[in-house]
């Protein structure tokens, strides 16, 4: 569930993780942001969320902390330079995307940290069943728009030991493979995905990525660029590839119109396993790209339509993982809402 699943309820808050459980998938997938440092918050606090600011498409200002509050209004600003409290001030669930319109929303609905999103599951979880897809939201280009590799790391690392879930359950994952290389480092118990793009392959006109430690893709074998992004995945000792399904290289969305150009390729796939290491790729909404991917061997979807997914999964004879209760995962909803 991609967000939770943001095509069915507004994007990583509680009840886009409570409606992708009901709707049956294995894996939640979120990201990170990392507070301003505030008293005893010495660190910062883990917020989930996925952009580097609060953007008004998403959510509005109510009141501030305080009266005088230089920063006020908070949306518009970054993660980075808000506290905690100032950050729970925001309505972030009363606005449905227009790219979304069939999306959930559940006015009032505030921001959570990592930790409280673990309290929720513990609720809806009492087996510790869920799969997580965490993804530290950290930019090595823009170096002031998000908290740094230390914090990201050593914070995530923190909540991770605390979440009350076996570590093996929770894959670790970012677009900037500094992140992962340091994870590795602290605890080789965590299980990493390089995360991977068009946007983040090269940088400007072809030079070295940021976004790869300092890693030449074009360095590695391969006779396509999928694999050799599959072999420097393993070269990172990534368990995990996970891919854009799209690249923005064509001129099409749907692998049935021409000029429909995948990031995600079977040969990809099929060096990746080579080496040991699965592949889940993302956003595949279209129900054209899930069955090429699943026909080429992925190993996971990550999606923001899970219900049709699933369905898809279960119709090309792939099992399935079991649903949770509706009314149970409701009754937790509400619950954690207020205390949220």
């Amino acid at each position: 569930g991609h967000r939770g699943g943001r095509g069915e309820a507004i994007e990583n808050t509680l009840p886009a993780f409570a409606w992708g459980l009901i709707d049956g998938v294995t894996t939640l997938e979120l990201d990170n942001g990392i507070s301003k440092a505030k008293l005893y918050y010495l660190d910062g606090v883990v917020i989930v969320w996925h952009d580097e600011e609060i953007t008004p498409d998403k959510c509005t200002d109510t009141i501030p902390v305080v009266a005088s509050d230089p920063i006020f209004p908070y949306v518009g600003k970054h993660i980075a330079n808000l506290t905690l409290a100032q950050i729970k001030t925001l309505d972030c669930g009363s606005k449905r995307l227009s790219a979304y319109p069939l999306q959930l929303i559940y006015p009032g609905t505030k921001l959570s940290t990592l930790d409280e999103l673990f309290d929720f599951a513990h609720c809806v979880d009492p087996k510790r069943v869920i799969e997580w897809n965490i993804e530290s939201k950290i930019n090595p280009v823009d170096i002031n728009s998000t908290r740094g590799v230390n914090d990201f790391v050593t914070a995530q690392h923190k909540a991770f030991l605390n979440s009350g879930y076996p570590l093996s359950q929770i894959t670790y994952q970012s677009f900037d493979w500094r992140t992962l290389i340091a994870m590795k480092a602290l605890d080789k118990r965590i299980p990493t995905s390089a995360l991977i793009d068009d946007t983040t392959i090269y940088g400007p006109s072809n030079t070295t990525s940021q976004w790869q430690a300092g890693l030449v893709i074009d360095s590695f074998e391969g006779a396509t660029s999928g694999e050799k992004v599959a072999n420097a995945a393993a070269y990172i000792k990534a368990q995990v590839l996970s891919t854009a399904a799209v690249s923005s290289q064509g001129n099409a969305t749907d692998p049935a119109d021409p000029g429909y150009v995948p990031f995600t390729t079977k040969a990809m796939i099929d060096q990746a396993h080579k080496n040991g290491v699965l592949v889940k790729p993302w956003t595949a909404d279209r129900l054209n790209i899930v069955s090429q991917l699943l026909d080429w061997g992925a190993d996971g979807i990550i999606s923001d339509y899970p219900t049709n997914v699933r369905r898809q999964v279960q119709q090309s004879g792939k099992a399935v993982a079991p649903k949770f209760e509706e009314k149970a995962v409701l009754a937790c909803l509400n619950k954690h809402l207020q205390k949220v």
